[in-house]
């Protein structure tokens, strides 16, 4: 996959369709730009859509975590997707972002507004970040070095992909039949995440549990003035419904929208879904319209 310069480290990237319009999805934590592969074909005509993993993931670079994982704030992410964007010369685009990719998309937002025009921000960590407490932070620990309790965890960030009695504690998941190239590209992820820094690991709950504390974002929330449709599955138990609709009050332009029968990552769990959607808030619009 091919590579692009951002500030000290290269990022991996990959690129969807040919058009006038650009939009830059941002993923999730323990994840990459691959989580969005499936509904990608299914993007209307006229977009360009560029996924960029995180320093740390996917086919990025994997610098040795600060002892307080400063080098991992969701500060540093930021600013790592805009110096690819310089150097991949979008000059202006619409952001989609998936979980924690939404506070990583607030601080570009708020530090280079009127390059960016739409967001859609699927499941996202809003801006009042989130907390992990000493046992939390304990089981990402765990994770790093369990297959098998890595899968289980992930699986509740795709909950309608598995027979819901074995999503019970103690029970091992298991697929609903038919999903085909879904399955494989869950067991693919699951694979890669293997291979994430221990700066994403520990470093995003430590960094987001600061954005919590520090309430920088919070406060700024009304300055976040560009179009924001918010997605939620309804069987999302990672994101609190009570802070998308605190976000969802605080912020000019913020549509919140409550999907059912879905978990937390519809791009994964239901990739046609997440298509359509991305197609009625991306497709159709001009090339260059400016953010207010």
């Amino acid at each position: 996959m091919p590579r692009v310069q951002a500030g000290e480290v290269q990022l991996g990237w990959r690129e969807w369709g040919k058009g006038d319009v650009t939009v830059v999805f941002i993923h999730g934590n323990l994840a990459s730009k691959d989580w969005i592969e499936l509904a990608a074909p299914l993007f209307p005509w006229g977009l360009r859509v560029i996924g960029l993993d995180w320093r740390g993931c996917g086919d990025s670079d994997r610098p040795k975590p600060n002892a307080d994982y400063s080098n991992y704030s969701m500060q540093q992410h930021a600013e790592d997707m805009l110096a690819a964007l310089d150097t991949l010369d979008v000059g202006y685009c619409h952001l989609a972002t998936h979980s924690t990719g939404g506070i990583i998309a607030a601080r570009m937002l708020l530090m280079q507004p009127r390059r960016f025009g739409r967001v859609l921000a699927l499941d996202p960590v809003t801006p009042l970040g989130m907390t992990f407490n000493a046992d939390q932070i304990g089981l990402f620990r765990s994770m790093m070095s369990s297959k098998e309790l890595t899968r289980t965890v992930m699986a509740t960030a795709a909950s309608s992909l598995f027979v819901p009695e074995s999503m019970a504690p103690n029970a091992v998941p298991r697929f609903r039949e038919g999903l085909g190239e879904i399955e494989a590209l869950f067991d693919r992820v699951i694979d890669q995440t293997f291979g994430v820094s221990e700066g994403i690991w520990i470093g995003t709950p430590v960094n987001l549990t600061r954005e919590k504390e520090s309430r920088e974002l919070e406060r700024r929330m009304p300055e976040l003035r560009h179009p924001h449709m918010v997605l939620w599955g309804e069987k999302d138990g990672w994101i609190a419904p009570d802070d998308l609709r605190a976000m969802a009050k605080a912020m000019p332009d913020c549509r919140l929208v409550i999907v059912p029968g879905i978990g937390h990552s519809m791009n994964l769990e239901c990739p046609a879904l997440y298509a359509g959607y991305f197609g009625g808030w991306f497709g159709g619009l001009p090339a260059t319209l400016a953010a207010d």
